[in-house]
């Protein structure tokens, strides 16, 4: 999710383990640890652009860390309560626990998107991703924010329940969409003709209104869109072919740097790679994009037949933002021809 709902949730967290006349500064030291995880962005390298995608979402999120991290955060800012500031208010059980309950809801949350979370490090690199929700949702987060401020300013546990029930009601209903757009999508792929051997939905940017399905078949991924209202509507999209290196990229060396990257890759993107229909020496991500029924991805790995043997790839990133790509979506959710 974004740094903001990221702390926002760790503040909602910390809220519900502490009394009402420390809820302000529950809610500060759970703003901040919510969003510390997230500082392994920092794990990058000159040489290898794909370090910043293993380590990101990987130790610092993981289950088995909560403790440490929250161990981390509770020392910093234990210290710079007692030392720097002069504040005793608090002892450093408490400080612990509202550090930890923040430090605790990143990962959890992140596994709610479609990222991948690697919630089971070290015993299993597996990203986690259950697909409820966009990692960036203002319906979802602007609530929350609002209701987590109104409990500490009022000092009220009551409005700080409401707002766990909003995060409870509004990520329940992502699951509810979810399964309502994967079964439609089922349905078309039938008409089709097709038997999927995988089919994913993910919510589209923003929203949990409309969703970008892909299912997979022996050669070939199909990208659609479906809109999750009262009624349900596909935007029928397109498909492209399989990842094949053999095929795709005959010129790499299996043993080479690029080829290992192009593997890394793959592992990050849960296997849903090809080939750039507008590039092609480049390996996209094909899961995201920013209109749901097509095959533009927001980023990728660019191959080149003239790096050495022991030469990493390029990252690429290619975020199409313009003022007809989101009338486009929003022409998505009012649920228009298009």
């Amino acid at each position: 999710m974004d740094p903001l709902t990221q702390g926002v949730v760790g503040s909602l967290a910390s809220q519900q383990v502490t009394k009402p006349k420390l809820l302000l500064t529950a809610t500060v030291l759970g703003l901040l640890s919510g969003m510390t995880p997230d500082l392994d962005v920092f794990f990058r390298s000159d040489t290898d652009p794909l370090l910043s995608l293993e380590y990101h979402r990987q130790f610092t999120h993981s289950l088995i860390f909560i403790p440490v991290g929250g161990l981390i955060c509770a020392l910093f800012f234990y210290g710079l309560m007692h030392y720097v500031l002069r504040n005793n208010a608090l002892t450093f059980k408490q400080v612990y626990l509202y550090c930890t309950a923040g430090y605790a809801s990143h990962g959890l949350l992140d596994a709610f998107t479609t990222y991948g979370t690697q919630l089971l490090w070290p015993f299993s690199d597996m990203r986690v991703a259950w697909n409820t929700i966009s990692i960036i949702d203002p319906l979802f987060t602007l609530p929350l924010l609002a209701l987590i401020a109104l409990a500490a300013i009022f000092r009220s546990k009551k409005i700080a329940v409401t707002a766990l029930a909003w995060l409870i009601i509004y990520l329940s209903l992502g699951v509810i969409q979810r399964e309502r757009a994967q079964s439609f999508a089922m349905q078309l792929a039938q008409q089709r003709g097709h038997s999927p051997i995988t089919l994913s939905a993910k919510p589209s940017f923003a929203n949990i209104m409309v969703w970008k399905v892909v299912y997979s078949t022996d050669d070939a991924f199909y990208v659609d869109a479906v809109r999750a209202g009262f009624s349900l509507q596909a935007y029928e999209g397109q498909s492209v072919p399989k990842l094949d290196l053999q095929r795709d990229f005959p010129w790499l060396d299996p043993s080479s740097q690029q080829a290992k990257d192009v593997e890394r890759f793959r592992w990050f993107s849960n296997g849903y790679v090809a080939v750039s229909p507008r590039y092609p020496n480049r390996i996209i991500d094909i899961r995201y994009s920013l209109i749901p029924n097509q095959i533009k991805g927001l980023w990728g790995i660019e191959l080149s037949p003239t790096l050495g043997n022991e030469e990493h790839i390029n990252y690429v990133e290619d975020h199409e933002r313009n003022s007809d790509t989101f009338k486009t979506l929003w022409g998505m959710l009012l649920g228009k021809a298009l």
